[in-house]
């Protein structure tokens, strides 16, 4: 009792190796998406609720949720699953905090092999319990067990990959410093490991004395009770009352079967059932009563017991709630930073780069703000990556998303990239607050700020950009979006009004750190008022935000550039030969809407086409006169550009071309030059060969003198010092590959007992294998009357030993291998393919003992027992001989038991036990 009183006792601090020289992390939880502060004045609350309102409807309308999911598919644990599909992707609340989460990401790429997460579960709800009170289940202290080793594990395989180099410590810094200040709870894993046996789900003896006297005391009174009434029985089978005997347990109560005709032969005996036939009754004999109620006494307090061992295991999981939810919070960070790394990966992604208001002072004026390289909408990218193997297709979801046991998903990499969708440019300068994107419908103005606003998102939840090259962007607090129809029936909005009443709150809580997003700004009311309430609230936003970036089809605004440059003018590109938008952005020029270009693909007439042009002449002669003027100088500077380009293409041909030359002169000699250095290499390896032959020899005629004065006790280490010294000196004098090929040309022989094989280290001797290969790669053989251990790759198969596998068309081979206590055939080569069971040898591991048990304790540990044993393994079942009552119930299981694949008696002298095979 004081030993488990000991274990009970909650340790706090996590053991010495599990600290590390790294910098201290603070304890914070990455679930949530809010990016505003945790601590505010009162009086800015108001003005932050409305922003974290605005904000989430923001990722509402760019879709985050949808890429979230798309993340959610690379995730290992159940907690990362659950936390993507419900769009919590943790957002950075200051660039430091997003440059963080990207140098995690970038770790995670950087990973050699993937992190094992498998024995990770969720057991928040667990803590929950145990923190209000309520008892928790033996499976549910397993899985606080389970996780809490399998997080240290992690932790080990991290330190693992980082200690292989500097270079390797330092890329694997970022995630290290997410769980290398976690406190592991050793001490609980080793209390619930010492109180709980995992394997069965039960309480063990040793947690607590009390449970320990009970248990012994209640066997001593089964096996009591069973001798009673296996007397009795024996006595009703003599009298005719029953055909076998029959012992079982009727109302919690032992009691024996007797037909109801010879009842008589249990005077004063307790009736505790009756068949459905009416046939038997199960009676009580009288001198059992007393032990069966024994039996329930001890029982209940058996029950009660193991629930003051759960109650105690409960509190100290509820002591220690705040370090098991800061340990499931920093797991969480890691598979999410892990998930981020492979969606990156999945779609061909880079890094993006934050700037910061120091970076960007110290730009010139010509240099870009926001620079991004053909840049993919992620949702519109998913359906070309799409494919049979592509993890958001093929992911099944419906049991454990733990991908494989090792915690890394699979998916397929496909090369080159898609013409679908169509790639951008961003290119924004520095100084520049208001973009307007004008140009014409279904041209993909509010997609391409979609994938600008959604482009920020990512790179503050720490995500890879589908974009060449690595992307330039600032770090925004608010990303603020007026996009789509807010018109309302139910309050009485129209169209106008409930983009002006959005665009009211977006100015409200916009800052100089914001990214405003606004769709067909001033639309929805007159032209001339639209116009004109348009342009007062670009130059509001000029001065208040970091960039407003607006799509719009009024020309007037396109205007604002030529007297500030804070604005900027951006053009969907339209093309007047196919009359179809390319959905590319001309920055710096000014679009038309084309509507009746657009019209006219769609099938209108043509009288109606060409009476809107007269129309349209008539209404705007010096607006299209100016258009035209501008639209030209815009191609005439987009002409000399690409001139620009093809010059320094022109060049760099020429360049490549040069080096092309030169390669090719000095290929061309290639084959004398091969030819020489073969020859010089020959004579090398002929020198060598004769070294190693002189040293090898000596080695030998050492052995033979140091043989004939050496003991039997010696010999093996003599064997082994010679071939030591035989060893490296083929290393020395073979390259690495010769190994290999050595290794791969062995591998497939696998020696079995009795094997005639040749041993490198005895000078090829013939000896033979008696004792068959194990988990290490040794082998004992035995040469004469000397017996040694020997290295597998040093032994050959005898050229017409039958170890050899049989040709496909060979008959199934079968061979008796000598078990411990008799001969059985556990070797079956048919089609091919070998059946490889453990070796039939019994041991304290593969052996199950159900003695002394009832046939339903009996059939349950037995059950149990065959579903926890491994593959192609073999278990021996001692039932004894008895009654034959758990004999009998075990051939019915080995019998209906899937995963037996055959069974039988031990051995021809042994009836009390049997020896099954599991596949």
């Amino acid at each position: 009792m004081e030993l488990c009183k000991t274990l009970l006792i909650p340790i706090r601090p996590p053991p010495p190796h599990l600290r590390r020289a790294l910098p201290p992390r603070p304890v914070k939880s990455t679930a949530s998406l809010s990016t505003f502060p945790t601590t505010t004045p009162p009086e800015s609350t108001p003005r932050l609720s409305l922003a974290e309102s605005l904000q989430n409807d923001t990722l509402q309308t760019l879709e985050w949720p949808s890429v979230c999911k798309q993340v959610s598919a690379f995730t290992s644990t159940t907690m990362g699953f659950s936390a993507a599909q419900a769009g919590r992707l943790p957002l950075g609340r200051s660039p430091e905090e997003s440059r963080r989460l990207l140098d995690q990401t970038a770790a995670a790429a950087a990973l050699s092999r993937p992190l094992d997460f498998s024995g990770i579960e969720d057991v928040s709800e667990t803590v929950r319990v145990s923190v209000s009170g309520e008892l928790v289940t033996i499976g549910e202290l397993c899985a606080v067990k389970r996780t809490l080793r399998s997080a240290r594990e992690l932790f080990g395989q991290l330190e693992e990959l980082a200690s292989r180099d500097d270079d390797s410590r330092e890329r694997c810094v970022p995630l290290l410093e997410i769980l290398q200040s976690c406190n592991f709870l050793s001490g609980l894993e080793q209390k619930i490991g010492y109180c709980i046996d995992c394997n069965f789900l039960r309480v063990l003896d040793r947690a607590s004395e009390n449970l320990e006297i009970i248990r012994s005391e209640r066997k001593r009174n089964m096996e009591r009770l069973d001798s009673l009434l296996k007397k009795v029985s024996a006595l009703i089978l003599q009298g005719g009352g029953i055909d076998r005997p029959l012992i079982t347990k009727r109302r919690s109560r032992m009691c024996v079967g007797i037909r109801a005709s010879h009842r008589s032969l249990l005077p004063d005996g307790i009736v505790l059932n009756i068949s459905s036939s009416g046939a038997t009754y199960f009676m009580e004999p009288k001198e059992a009563v007393e032990l069966n109620n024994l039996e329930v006494r001890l029982s209940n307090s058996e029950k009660v017991e193991e629930q003051v061992i759960l109650s105690l295991l409960s509190s100290v999981i509820a002591e220690s709630e705040i370090e098991i939810k800061d340990l499931l919070d920093r797991i969480l960070e890691l598979d999410l930073a892990i998930a981020r790394a492979a969606h990156g990966r999945w779609m061909h992604g880079v890094c993006p780069s934050l700037s910061s208001e120091c970076f960007e002072s110290s730009k010139t004026e010509s240099s870009l703000a926001i620079d991004i390289e053909a840049i993919q909408h992620p949702l519109l990218l998913e359906t070309s990556l799409r494919s049979s193997s592509d993890p958001i297709e093929s992911k099944s979801r419906s049991s454990d998303p733990v991908n494989e046991g090792n915690g890394a998903m699979k998916f397929e990499v496909l090369s080159g990239s898609s013409d679908f969708p169509v790639p951008i440019d961003i290119k924004i300068g520095h100084g520049t607050r208001v973009v307007v994107i004008s140009g014409p419908n279904t041209g993909g103005k509010t997609a391409s700020m979609k994938t600008l606003g959604l482009a920020s998102v990512m790179s503050k939840a720490g995500m890879y950009l589908p974009a060449k090259k690595q992307s330039t962007l600032p770090w925004f607090d608010f990303i603020l979006a007026d996009i789509g129809d807010h018109q309302s029936l139910e309050q009485n909005l129209s169209t106008f009004s409930g983009h002006i009443r959005q665009l009211c709150k977006i100015l409200e809580v916009a800052s100089k750190e914001s990214l405003v997003l606004i769709d067909e700004i001033g639309s929805g009311t007159d032209p001339s008022e639209g116009v004109a309430l348009s342009a007062s609230i670009l130059q509001y936003l000029k001065a208040r935000v970091n960039l407003a970036v607006v799509t719009t089809h009024y020309a007037d605004l396109s205007l604002l550039k030529e007297t500030d440059t804070r604005f900027e003018n951006a053009a969907m590109e339209f093309s007047l030969e196919t009359l179809q938008p390319t959905f590319q952005i001309l920055w710096g020029s000014r679009g038309d809407s084309n509507a009746l270009s657009i019209a006219k693909t769609v099938g209108f007439d043509d009288k109606i086409i060409e009476h809107a042009h007269v129309w349209v002449k008539k209404l705007m002669p010096e607006k299209q006169q100016m258009r035209q003027s501008l639209q030209y100088q815009s191609l005439m500077d987009e002409k000399n550009r690409l001139e620009i380009q093809a010059m320094r293409v022109t060049s760099l041909h020429s360049d490549i071309m040069k080096l092309y030359h030169e390669i090719r002169d000095e290929a061309e000699d290639l084959d004398g030059r091969e030819a020489a250095l073969m020859a010089t290499e020959t004579q090398k390896v002929k020198r060598e060969i004769q070294a190693a032959k002189s040293q090898m020899e000596a080695v030998l005629q050492e052995f033979e003198n140091q043989l004939r004065t050496t003991s039997a006790d010696q010999v093996t280490s003599l064997i082994n010092k010679s071939e030591s010294a035989i060893a490296s000196i083929a290393e020395a004098h073979c390259p690495s590959d010769v190994f290999s090929t050595r290794e791969a040309s062995d591998s497939s022989y696998t020696p079995q007992i009795g094997d005639q094989v040749h041993v490198e280290g005895l000078r090829n001797k013939l000896a033979t294998v008696i004792e068959a290969p194990g988990d290490e790669a040794t082998v004992l053989v035995q040469c004469g009357k000397v017996r040694v251990r020997v290295n597998r790759s040093t032994i050959t198969a005898r050229k017409s030993s039958n170890a050899v596998t049989a040709k496909s068309s060979a008959p199934p081979l079968k061979r008796k291998v000598q078990g411990s206590r008799n001969s059985r055939n556990i070797l079956d080569l048919s089609n091919d393919e070998e059946d490889s069971y453990a070796p039939a040898v019994p041991t304290s591991r593969n052996t199950v003992d159900l003695r002394g048990m009832r046939a339903e304790e009996a059939s349950h540990y037995l059950n149990i027992a065959i579903s926890s044993r491994e593959s192609k393994s073999v278990m021996f079942i001692i039932h004894g001989t008895g009654m034959g009552v758990i004999k009998e119930r075990t051939i019915q299981i080995l019998k209906n038991h899937p995963r037996v694949t055959k069974f039988e008696q031990e051995s021809p002298m042994n009836f009390g036990c049997t020896v099954a095979y599991i596949n």
